[in-house]
């Protein structure tokens, strides 16, 4: 089942490139913040956001709600890269994605959990959310939740299971 990986979120390392002053990461990501409409991450000098998110432990990751409220300033297309620490604007085209999220309004007015390509997101040190356009080719993006569900600590392993058995 999976879980909210907030409490696994190093907010001390948060980067968020291109965000406008007074409206930064932390008001999407944490509890509280995100669930008031009124507080949202937007970005500052064109449509573009890039979030660096490390984890105090690697992570599963099987799912991302993204939410927001103005459909027009709305993420439209999203790219997610992993276990690349220092993620600037210079990388995101020469370096594919783990995964290409496109979102449709009702995708994001909602809040509807995205499911994850599993084989892509088992091992995370680090998750780089790229916010290449909005909905409405608005010179700015806007959303008001950013929540990351999976699972923490060990990774499942079968084969490990299989060896111990017939070890006994």
């Amino acid at each position: 089942m999976a879980k909210d990986l907030l409490e696994h979120i190093d907010f001390s390392s948060l980067e968020c490139l291109n965000e406008a002053p007074g409206h930064g990461a932390d008001q999407v990501l944490k509890q509280g913040y995100r669930e008031q409409d009124g507080l949202y991450l937007e970005s500052d000098t064109d449509e573009q956001l890039l979030l660096n998110i490390r984890f105090h432990q690697r992570v599963k990751l099987q799912g991302i709600v993204i939410k927001a409220t103005d459909e027009a300033k709305a993420p439209k297309t999203v790219k997610l890269y992993t276990n690349r620490p220092h993620m600037g604007f210079s990388d995101v085209s020469s370096v594919p994605c783990a995964q290409q999220l496109d979102l449709s309004p009702a995708q994001v007015a909602q809040g509807a959990t995205l499911p994850l390509k599993l084989v892509k997101f088992t091992n995370v040190e680090v998750l780089s959310v790229f916010i290449e356009s909005n909905q409405g080719d608005e010179e700015v993006t806007q959303l008001t939740k950013l929540a990351l569900l999976g699972a923490a600590g060990e990774v499942f392993n079968v084969a490990e299971i299989k060896k111990v058995e017939e070890a006994h």
